[in-house]
């Protein structure tokens, strides 16, 4: 496969996975987002500057995990490798539990894919799989390629995923605090197995929660009802248990965002004048926490080279 362009800009949305009972399934793309700028070198130089979050803390050459993310797609195509200078406008937090490694792996995949010569030749399942490898599950990435809500799962034949409906009148407001939490910390105070009867429950919301999405906000408090994570990760992120609590005793559908410890709280347009009055109270009295209501994206990851958009939530993901 031959390359095609030497400039490629990339912007990848932040996501929430689990949403509650979808652990390891569900997502959500929010409208907080990375970009990249990605210039093609003669040389055999690799340059990244990251501005915004991670600048002065990741990996500046070859281990960036763009970069990395970029080089292996590029080498599964069959394109040549050579150097590179590389942007990084980076908005989304890291170790919050907003998808911030799966935004850098999808943001250097698709940049891949605009740099070669056939960009068709990589479809938007190759590029779920390939950056499935990076992140060990899809329910990340999905949401970062595709845009609004997915379910992705993996099957014999790789991952996959699929678009959810969202009524329009949901909106999602995130409560992302100071400290953050890695995500292997996360998954390390979970059991390795769970009694049935509360694994039979968060099935049944989570089923519930396609709806709640979909047609029916107003039952999104019961639909994100969770039994097999959120309480087992209170022990590492108190302040986010305490929170979704609160919430949830008002009468709100907060869930633990991803791996934590960023709060998501799912709500209908009604709901959220209450919401930011209780916010005002809440989060006002917790130092270190900021509250954003950053929009649902529905565009998923683009990408611009030359005079060619491609956007792949609205093109490739849901075609």
């Amino acid at each position: 496969m031959q390359l095609g362009a030497d400039r490629v800009v990339v912007r990848v949305p932040a996501t929430s996975a689990n949403l509650g009972p979808g652990f390891d399934a569900l997502g959500l793309a929010l409208g907080l987002h990375d970009e990249i700028e990605v210039d093609l070198l003669a040389s055999d130089e690799i340059s990244v500057e990251v501005v915004g979050e991670g600048a002065g803390q990741v990996p500046d050459g070859e281990e960036h995990l763009v970069v990395r993310a970029l080089r292996h797609t590029l080498e599964l195509a069959g394109a040549p490798l050579t150097g590179l200078r590389m942007r990084c406008t980076n908005r989304i937090p890291h170790g919050r539990g907003l998808g911030s490694s799966a935004a850098a792996v999808v943001s250097g995949i698709v940049a891949a894919r605009g740099l070669l010569a056939d960009p068709q030749a990589l479809d938007v399942t190759a590029m779920l799989g390939i950056a499935t490898e990076f992140e060990g599950h899809p329910d990340n990435a999905a949401p970062a390629l595709r845009g609004g809500a997915t379910v992705a799962w993996s099957g014999p034949h790789g991952p996959r995923a699929v678009d959810l409906e969202v009524d329009p009148r949901v909106t999602a407001t995130v409560l992302v605090p100071d400290t953050r939490l890695s995500t292997s910390r996360a998954r390390g105070v979970l059991p390795a197995q769970v009694p049935h009867a509360d694994a039979a429950f968060t099935a049944g919301r989570a089923a519930l929660l396609v709806e709640a999405l979909a047609r029916r906000p107003e039952l999104l408090l019961d639909a994100t009802e969770d039994r097999i994570h959120q309480d087992y990760r209170a022990e590492v992120m108190a302040g986010t248990a305490e929170l979704v609590r609160a919430l949830r005793t008002e009468g709100f559908a907060a869930t633990v965002s991803g791996a934590g410890p960023t709060v998501l709280v799912l709500a209908a347009e009604r709901q959220t004048a209450g919401l930011d009055r209780l916010l005002a109270d809440l989060v006002d009295g917790m130092a270190g926490w900021r509250a954003w209501r950053p929009g649902i994206d529905v565009t998923g990851a683009v990408c611009r080279s030359g005079s060619m958009d491609q956007a792949f939530g609205t093109v490739a993901g849901r075609a």
